[in-house]
């Protein structure tokens, strides 16, 4: 059988070429960003609509979508390594955008977060979905270089989302149009993907769903040095993530009183992510997934321990933390999609369940984190920033670890157990 260039033997075909798969991909990943973005400049409003008593409560509209779309991927995970990728994906799409109409029809705030922990359930399966599906078609430092793709396609959306839910508010006046629109976008995906997208998991890689399949590749993951490793390292990274969008919306308008520029440096801010995301996709061929990623993760604590430093001092401005955040964030992006290729170096021929395992993970430890950061809020950014600070030390201590203090290494052999 004949392999595209950019594909490795036995690899499967997904039916698209490249541009249009990495468009795909991008599409399933921003379903999740845009979940949580677009409503960011509304959940005054929300609150306000639904008579939320507490500003740190609101935060709960979007921490009940993340818990959600984090204990679901163990499901969604095996059922996509028993039923093939395409029904699932499918499915779980067209399921995500009923919920998004019967979340933005919610007449109660019990009820709005009951339809989000349930769209969260539904978005989970693009999680499991896009790491499955790539590591179906390609593998190794190409995969990094795909999951780099699309990750920068997508961040279009955390650039855009904020103002696109801001423009919806001015032009209707309520934020239940917002979810209309994700219903819509839930569908689209569904239609395309039912339509064009080929099925990408081989026959002789089905695996019964059980009990004891999903230990034994749990055990498989959290077995393995690299696998283990670099989940945790991911789950950090995701956690500041998390405590970022929780935080950001309250620093904006009860610290700087400046809730009208909060789309603008948003999207600025989110911007750099697609920057680090392309140039990662230009460089991680040459240089491999653990220099890039470990060069990443020190500039994103040495920016941290800055950012915690002004904080102190009492001299924070909204540029201030503009600019830091920005150059964080272009570390972020350069560390998030090389940490997820290297948790799955070990474990391809079961990656839908692995998927689930390490997104499963991941996503609960890093709301957990985010949660607390958000929680912690007081008024002033310490809190946010002192977050930040822990967790750069902790990918550190975790990469130090996994690689048995070697950093830097030249090459991307998975490490031994």
């Amino acid at each position: 059988m004949s392999v595209p260039p950019n594909r490795a033997p036995g690899a499967s075909d997904p039916g698209l070429s490249f541009r249009p798969f990495v468009a795909l991909m991008a599409c399933l990943m921003a379903m999740n960003a845009l979940a949580i973005d677009i409503m960011l400049a509304a959940l005054p409003e929300i609150a306000h609509s639904l008579h939320i008593p507490t500003e740190n409560q609101r935060q709960w509209i979007i921490v009940v979508y993340v818990i959600g779309f984090g204990l679901a991927q163990l499901v969604w995970g095996p059922l996509a390594d028993r039923f093939g990728r395409k029904p699932i994906l499918v499915a779980s799409t067209a399921l995500f955008g009923v919920l998004s109409l019967v979340a933005g029809l919610s007449a109660t705030f019990p009820l709005l977060l009951a339809a989000r922990f349930l769209q969260g359930i539904a978005a989970a399966s693009s999680r499991v979905l896009v790491v499955s599906i790539v590591r179906d078609c390609y593998e190794g430092r190409q995969m990094a270089r795909v999951m780099s793709l699309a990750f920068m396609c997508f961040l279009a959306v955390p650039i855009l989302a904020p103002s696109i839910g801001q423009i919806i508010l001015l032009a209707t006046g309520s934020w239940r149009w917002i979810f209309l629109l994700l219903g819509a976008f839930g569908g689209s995906v569904a239609l395309v993907a039912g339509l064009k997208l080929k099925e990408t998991l081989h026959p002789e890689y089905r695996r019964p769903v059980s009990f004891a399949g999903l230990r034994s590749a749990a055990a498989r993951v959290f077995g393995n040095r690299t696998s283990a490793g670099y989940t945790i390292c991911s789950a950090l990274s995701f956690g500041s993530m998390m405590g970022f969008i929780n935080s950001v919306g309250q620093i904006f308008s009860d610290v700087f009183h400046a809730a009208t520029l909060f789309p603008l440096v948003f999207a600025c801010i989110a911007g750099t992510m697609g920057v680090s995301s392309f140039v990662n996709s230009r460089i991680v061929g040459r240089f491999g997934t653990r220099r890039v990623s470990q060069a990443a993760m020190f500039g994103f604590t040495g920016l941290s321990l800055l950012h915690l430093a002004v904080s102190l001092s009492g001299h924070e401005t909204i540029w201030s933390l503009a600019l830091i955040q920005a150059g964080t964030m272009f570390f972020f992006g350069m560390m998030g999609s090389n940490f997820g290729s290297m948790a799955m170096e070990t474990v391809g021929d079961i990656a839908g369940t692995a998927s689930s395992i390490q997104g499963f993970s991941q996503t609960l430890i890093g709301a957990s984190i985010g949660l607390v950061i958000g929680q912690s809020f007081n008024g002033t950014t310490v809190p946010l920033a002192v977050g930040f600070t822990v967790i750069g030390f902790g990918i550190i201590a975790a990469v130090t670890i996994t690689e048995r203090g070697k950093l830097f290494r030249p090459h991307h052999a998975p490490v031994a157990t």
